[in-house]
């Protein structure tokens, strides 16, 4: 399925998910992501999946759930790498409002920007701005390059007319109020309409995690200057639109449940989290267990 949800998003309220790439292809692998490490790490675009079943499952579950907020293209791996990805936006936007969150690092590419120019939403990672942390934080794909892809986001910045969002993910052993107030400066000429600063919430790749409360609060202040600034440091709140069991594994394979959560779910469905003891995998985060399914 290439469809999953709607799910409760803290940026985009009701989202309707589409994974549009095969699990962990990316031109990252960043220490702090959910999905666990990439595996198949990549700057290739090709054509993964039919446009035209892509679309064709977005509006069969748009007709079964009814409007919602955003398409969201939010896959396995870093959405830009899909080659199909400007005909599926311009498919879906028929349906619905469409967004795409991207780590930015294609954006440097003419054929990239085309595409995103197309979306409704677009949120970009900008983690770091210096060489050092980008490498420790977001271990990119050999061939890419810090500069280029600050250079990229600038430039579809001046011509995007759609709203233009930011996630920072700030990690405990690589931020510095220092390198805070680098990241805000850049986004200061970035103008995004909202800049998120988020922590880990959610089981990472690497034994990461985020920064005190009273770092958030002072990075949080530090961005306020240049930037309206807001905070993603609490899991979403509110239901999963979950109807089956393929529901579940949907949702599971891009966004790890709690286990009180997924138990809850299951029990609708009069399941147990034995049943599917075979395609989902316990990952602790604290001392909170998660499930997320196994590839």
């Amino acid at each position: 399925m290439h469809v999953f949800g709607p799910v409760p998003s803290r940026r985009l309220r009701r989202s309707l998910g589409v994974n549009n790439i095969p699990f962990k292809y990316c031109s990252y692998s960043c220490v702090y992501c959910q999905l666990g490490r990439t595996d198949k790490l990549t700057v290739e675009r090709r054509e993964f999946f039919d446009p035209q079943l892509i679309f064709k499952e977005v509006r069969r579950r748009v007709g079964e759930v009814g409007e919602v907020d955003y398409i969201s293209f939010v896959p396995d791996g870093e959405p830009t790498l899909d080659a199909n990805l400007g005909v599926e936006i311009e498919l879906l936007k028929e349906l619905g409002r469409v967004a795409v969150i991207t780590n930015s690092s294609l954006l440097f590419r003419e054929d990239v920007k085309a595409d995103l120019l197309e979306a409704d939403l677009v949120s970009l990672k900008v983690d770091a701005v210096e060489e050092k942390a980008w490498r420790k934080i977001n271990r990119p794909h050999r061939s890419l390059n810090l500069e280029k892809i600050l250079d990229g986001m600038l430039r579809f910045a001046e011509e995007y007319t759609g709203i233009l969002i930011t996630e920072t993910m700030l990690i405990d052993s690589c931020a510095t109020l220092e390198s805070v107030e680098k990241i805000a400066e850049f986004l200061g000429m970035l103008k995004p309409h909202t800049a998120y600063l988020a922590i880990p919430t959610r089981p990472p790749a690497e034994k990461v995690r985020g920064v005190s409360m009273d770092f958030i609060l002072e990075a949080k202040r530090i961005f306020g200057k240049y930037v309206n600034t807001e905070l993603l440091i609490e899991a979403e709140s509110g239901e999963f639109a979950i109807k089956s069991r393929e529901d579940v594994l949907s949702i599971a394979s891009v966004h790890p449940l709690r286990e009180d959560v997924l138990a809850g779910y299951l029990k609708k469905l009069n399941l147990r989290i034995e049943d599917l003891a075979d395609e989902l995998e316990k990952v602790e985060f604290g001392s909170v267990k998660y499930y997320r399914r196994k590839i």
